[in-house]
């Protein structure tokens, strides 16, 4: 009877590590990626990203939905879009800290403080779109087309203003130029 009771506690003690050995090597394999979710203008050198986070412009911006996150008269908005005020702004030249953690913006106080000094940092981060690796060629297919849809609106938009404020600066001229010959 003794030795009975000895093989079923091998036994158990057996199957209860094989379980915690199988589930630890599961944890181990399971390694996340969203390369091909990342934008275009993201940096490279991570196979996963939550959030990026905009110094300059101090705006999130969660990748899983393609969203950018800012502050507005105290509120977080989570947007597909930059704000209108944000336009001009280049994503591709700005610097970007990583950020992977839940409700990156939740923390917004401690990040500005730890990263103000990338302030300005205008083209110190190999972007996905000029990356040579084969890695982010899924990100460049799925994101080139949005992105430069994007990019192209806010700059065809930019220029539809700035040939509205040539003409009207150009017919005040030629009034100017009319009501000065008669």
């Amino acid at each position: 009877m003794i030795e009975i009771m000895k093989k079923i506690i091998v036994l158990t003690a057996f199957f209860i590590a094989s379980t915690a050995i199988i589930q630890t090597a599961e944890a181990q394999v399971r390694v996340t990626v969203n390369i091909s979710s990342q934008p275009i203008w993201g940096p490279v050198g991570y196979d996963y990203v939550e959030y990026y986070y905009i110094p300059d412009i101090d705006v999130y911006y969660y990748v899983p939905t393609h969203r950018y996150v800012y502050q507005e008269q105290g509120h977080w908005i989570f947007a597909p879009a930059l704000p209108v005020r944000y336009r001009t702004f280049n994503l591709y030249n700005s610097y970007k800290v990583v950020i992977n953690e839940p409700r990156a913006y939740a923390h917004h106080s401690v990040h500005v403080v730890n990263y103000k000094k990338y302030k300005g940092y205008e083209g110190k981060q190999v972007v996905i779109v000029n990356s040579k690796d084969a890695k982010y060629d899924a990100a460049k297919k799925n994101n080139n087309g949005k992105e430069a849809k994007q990019n192209n609106k806010q700059q065809d938009n930019k220029n539809k203003k700035d040939n509205k404020d040539k003409q009207s600066n150009k017919d005040k001229q030629d009034n100017k130029s009319k009501h000065g010959k008669h």
